[in-house]
């Protein structure tokens, strides 16, 4: 008999899981299909590059919104209701998209999708950090943002569907969407454990500790924030100016995701071996060379692929290895307020990508590769220029 009640209680447990693991890859692959989508749409609307990019910052702008305001309810109602009102929120909105062509109405839409989305991943990511033992936590969150990430590269994929009929790709990504929202009902509701909460002024002032000792390492969720969203957004801007075809643009996009996906965990533990300073600074290098080279390719569509490929497997993994170059300059009580930088530093980089290179382009639009170039430079300029500060225990 307990030897059937421990088989059952580890099958739930391993169901809430790919569950959640599952609602994450799809969360993944309607924002990858977003991004370049929307880009598209607008761009054949006739909106200019810096509106098209102000535009992709409306997902981002949400994320900053909510964030203040998920803690209390995630602590008072539970992790399921959380992932529940997020996901309906996702789900309406790009069910909405085909029903008006307005430039301020998709706007408000792609604000709905990043408060939904926000609220979802947020009460996700915390339920698996906190039933997850501490011998497998890496593992599980590990393939938590796997499956993300291979969402992700599969999202403009789903958008080249736009060929048949412009409100396919939303349509089919709701409804994945509500397959995956109908899988949370059969899970138990939980609530994180409580523990006391800070006052705001030690928050603010463990945020200022925290940037004090770790600037530099939290500058990579903002460079790859910046980089991700640019690439996802602007790119289809820049290919659609350069009569590159939308078949072209659905397998170049991915390949940056791709590379990413396949060297995320090698990159990691070289890091882990390695010097992980010199390690984020080689990638960082690479990248900004990769970048720097695709100018030269720029006619030849295998020849953009290999090169977002190669610049994915070195910088597709600054966001983890951002984190972990910043958990080894903090001490433990300083970790929390560092991981929140990181994750506002990472919108605030999603949100100035799209509006810089968009404003780049308008210039000349092989000042896509040349920006994205330079940004990558410079955070390796700084981390080899940046003298790690000696903790004082707190």
């Amino acid at each position: 008999m307990l030897n059937e009640c421990h088989f059952w209680n580890r099958g739930i447990k391993t169901m809430r899981f790919w569950i959640l693991i599952s609602i994450v890859a799809i969360s993944g692959l309607s924002q990858g299909m977003l991004l370049p989508l929307l880009s598209m749409l607008l761009e054949k609307h006739g909106v200019s590059s810096s509106l098209n990019g102000m535009h992709a910052t409306a997902l981002y702008i949400g994320v900053l919104l909510i964030s203040p305001f998920l803690e209390k309810p995630l602590r008072q109602y539970g992790y399921r209701p959380m992932i529940i009102l997020g996901g309906f929120i996702v789900i309406l909105s790009l069910a909405l998209f085909p029903a008006f062509h307005s430039f301020w109405f998709w706007f408000f839409l792609r604000l709905c999708i990043g408060i939904g989305d926000h609220m979802l991943h947020f009460a996700t990511q915390t339920w698996i950090t906190d039933f997850s033992p501490a011998q497998r936590r890496g593992r599980n969150l590990s393939l938590y943002g796997l499956s993300f990430g291979i969402g992700f590269s599969a999202g403009p994929l789903l958008a080249s569907l736009i060929q048949f009929k412009e409100s396919l790709p939303f349509l089919l990504s709701s409804l994945l969407s509500l397959i995956g929202w109908c899988c949370v009902f059969f899970l138990p509701n939980e609530r994180p454990k409580e523990n006391e909460q800070p006052s705001l002024a030690h928050t603010f002032d463990r945020f200022v500790h925290a940037w004090k000792y770790a600037w530099v390492a939290l500058l990579l969720p903002f460079t790859y924030g910046f980089l991700e969203a640019a690439i996802h957004a602007i790119f289809p801007v820049y290919a659609l100016r350069e009569h590159i075809v939308i078949e072209h643009v659905a397998f170049i996009l991915p390949a940056f995701s791709l590379g990413g996906i396949i060297f995320q965990l090698p990159l990691g533990l070289l890091s882990d071996r390695l010097e992980r300073k010199r390690v984020i600074a080689g990638a960082l290098l690479i990248g900004s060379v990769s970048f720097l080279g695709a100018y030269f390719f720029h006619r030849s569509p295998f020849g953009l692929a290999a090169c977002f490929f190669i610049a994915g497997m070195f910088v597709g993994s600054l966001f983890s290895l951002g984190i972990t170059y910043m958990a080894d300059l903090l001490p433990k009580q300083l970790l929390p307020a560092g991981n929140l930088l990181c994750g506002m530093l990472y919108s605030i980089g999603s949100m100035i990508g799209p509006f810089v290179n968009g404003f780049a382009i308008e210039y000349g639009t092989n000042n896509f590769f040349f920006t994205i170039s330079s940004i990558l430079f410079l955070s390796f300029f700084l981390l080899l220029w940046n003298r790690e500060k000696k903790v004082i225990h707190l």
